[in-house]
């Protein structure tokens, strides 16, 4: 079964983002001067990514929230500097050495690939740029052994992720897991975090990993097959929308019975799943690792940024915005780097990365980071902002109660 992904909406905010920025005020409202630029690189392409779209709305209304707020060292204006890579490492590296040779750039941004983070990572140092990665959940993105490290994070990893669904699985009842991951960097890098927390879990069982290849799988239904056949009581998904859409559209068309509970990583919700399975989600026992991001619209400052982000994208329920936690991982990347240049009262990067692991206390829109990043800990969020979340028959992507 092949997966065909719709155009229309990413051509809808492509439109309206260029317009927007088109404006004078977009830019800058009070801020004057010579800009001080952010850098992004992501799957701007991917005809069925709307990861970026809502990282890239909140990066860009972080920046005209500053900008109207006088803009930062005494008043220069933030500015956004995009690229697309296609998701393809070559590509994010490429981008990476492009920004980071611009004048006053302090940061680049990546998406939600981990091969491109981590190879923008591992570069980090030579160019002398910081990276972050308000996605990118695998494990390596981040590197202790690299001292100093020029890579931070506003998101999950994969440790994280994998432990929130084991414990998920294991509290509704299922002892003997399955695990479908793709052949990549990402899905090794869960396998050895499902692998370490598995030895936590009392009577816990995994069964042998059942592996895909990344974008070039047109079926998924004859691994899970495999895996029942082995005794899978749940299944451990590792897969990004394109194929999370196939295997879904794929169990839809067996018996009810047959079908097994789905414990997902969120790179499904990397894309608008609901619009791309259809009507047939509600009838597929699925649920979806996300962050607090994902419940902004509980303070007034959050619905404020998420109806404008709304208006953006075209919805008229905000709520129904796709890859929603993006948003808030975005912003408050911006709040933290505007938080570093205070400190560092300079463009310098080896005075920002410093800075970084030295900040006061921020209020972000996902969180309070009490601080953001120290010199031993490039996360910004912490395990306990990891939450379990289901899709309701209106598109909405709802956080649900942890069970115990």
């Amino acid at each position: 079964m092949s997966f065909v992904p719709d155009r229309r909406r990413r051509t809808f905010l492509h439109r309206a983002t260029a317009a927007v920025a088109g404006l004078p005020w977009a830019a800058q409202v009070w801020a004057t001067g010579a800009p001080v630029r952010i850098g992004m690189t992501a799957e701007l392409k991917m005809a069925s990514s709307t990861s970026d779209d809502a990282i890239r709305l909140g990066v860009e209304l972080a920046i005209e929230d500053i900008n109207a707020a006088g803009g930062v060292l005494g008043g220069r204006p933030l500015q956004l500097e995009l690229r697309d890579d296609r998701s393809v490492p070559s590509r994010g590296l490429e981008n990476f050495r492009e920004l980071a040779a611009m004048p006053d750039l302090i940061a680049v941004l990546g998406s939600r690939f981990s091969p491109v983070l981590v190879e923008m990572g591992n570069q980090a140092a030579a160019l002398q740029c910081p990276v972050f990665s308000p996605w990118a959940a695998a494990n390596t993105v981040l590197d202790a052994k690299r001292q100093p490290d020029w890579a931070f994070r506003v998101s999950l990893n994969d440790t994280w992720a994998m432990s929130a669904l084991l414990q998920a699985a294991q509290a509704d009842g299922h002892q003997r897991m399955g695990l479908l991951a793709p052949n990549s960097g990402w899905g090794r890098s869960c396998l050895a975090a499902t692998e370490a927390r598995m030895g936590q879990l009392k009577g816990a069982q995994l069964l042998p990993v059942r592996w895909y290849n990344w974008g070039g799988e047109t079926s998924m239904v004859e691994h899970v097959a495999a895996l029942k056949q082995a005794g899978m009581q749940a299944l451990l998904l590792v897969a990004n929308e394109p194929e999370g859409v196939v295997l879904c559209k794929e169990l839809l068309a067996l018996p009810a019975n047959v079908r097994p509970p789905i414990y997902s990583h969120w790179g499904i919700a990397g894309g608008d799943f609901p619009k791309l399975v259809g009507e047939g989600l509600r009838d597929i026992d699925l649920r979806v690792v996300q962050t607090t991001a994902l419940n902004i619209q509980r303070t007034p400052r959050g619905q404020g940024v998420l109806a404008r982000a709304a208006q953006r994208m075209g919805l008229t329920d905000p709520l129904r915005m796709p890859s929603l936690v993006g948003l808030g991982h975005g912003y408050d990347c911006v709040l933290i780097l505007q938080r570093a240049l205070d400190r560092a009262r300079s463009t310098r990067r080896e005075v920002i990365r410093d800075a970084l692991e030295n900040l006061d206390p921020i209020d972000g829109l996902v969180r309070r980071y009490a601080p953001a990043f120290t010199r031993d800990r490039h996360e910004a969020l912490a395990e306990s902002d990891v939450l379990l979340a289901r899709w309701g028959a209106d598109g909405r992507l709802g956080a649900l109660k942890p069970k115990g």
